[in-house]
């Protein structure tokens, strides 16, 4: 049950919400399996109207790039079927997954895929972190990274680093051999004082 494939998901977006009609430029993503990098997927989006100035210098994609690049619906058609029915992890998981599901909704699809989140995890195995934003995590643990951040594929590959990271973490520090989805999932919703007892008991049993 630990062993099997997650799809580590990350999102470059034209603005906050879709709510307030921002829609994806990029989605970058990454299959694990037995806690290896199996496979990528990476594609640039087209939201159908102008990438503001602010989001060009936080991403680095421009207006030019996305121009050329294929619609959102086309992409996602793609994604959808990389991503099938395997558990999908993303770092501020309410994000990616607000964006994920309405843009399936446009393609008449909905997810049934459990998600979790890896900033709220990292906040239960990594308490001592100075905080918990992708880039402070991977220098804290010390995972390998060419410095490039807000492009997805980059950001869902640090993601998918750090997972590994915190699922070995747990084996070494608490002796459970077989760290699940499950487990993980539910180690993110314990109230952060109680997690290292809620992992003492888990490996008790």
């Amino acid at each position: 049950m630990g062993n099997f494939s997650v799809i580590v998901l990350d999102f470059e977006t034209t603005g906050l919400s879709p709510k307030y009609g921002d829609r994806p430029i990029e989605i970058g993503a990454v299959r694990i399996e037995n806690n290896m990098l199996t496979a990528r997927f990476q594609s640039l989006m087209n939201p159908g109207f102008p990438i503001s100035s602010f989001i060009e210098s936080y991403t680095g994609i421009g207006n030019d790039m996305v121009e050329a690049a294929p619609p959102c619906e086309e992409v996602m058609e793609q994604f959808a079927e990389f991503m099938g029915n395997s558990a999908l992890v993303a770092h501020n998981a309410s994000f990616d997954s607000k964006f994920l599901d309405v843009e399936l909704g446009f393609i008449g699809k909905s997810r049934k895929n459990k998600m979790a989140c890896s900033m709220l995890t990292a906040r239960r195995v990594y308490p001592q972190a100075p905080n918990h934003k992708l880039g402070t995590l991977v220098g804290y643990c010390g995972i390998y990274t060419d410095g490039v951040y807000h492009r997805a594929l980059a950001d869902a590959e640090m993601t998918g680093r750090l997972w590994v990271a915190m699922i070995d973490e747990i084996k070494y520090t608490f002796g459970i051999k077989q760290v699940s989805f499950d487990l993980m999932c539910k180690l993110s919703r314990v109230p952060k004082a109680k997690a290292f007892p809620f992992l003492r008991q888990y490996a008790a049993r």
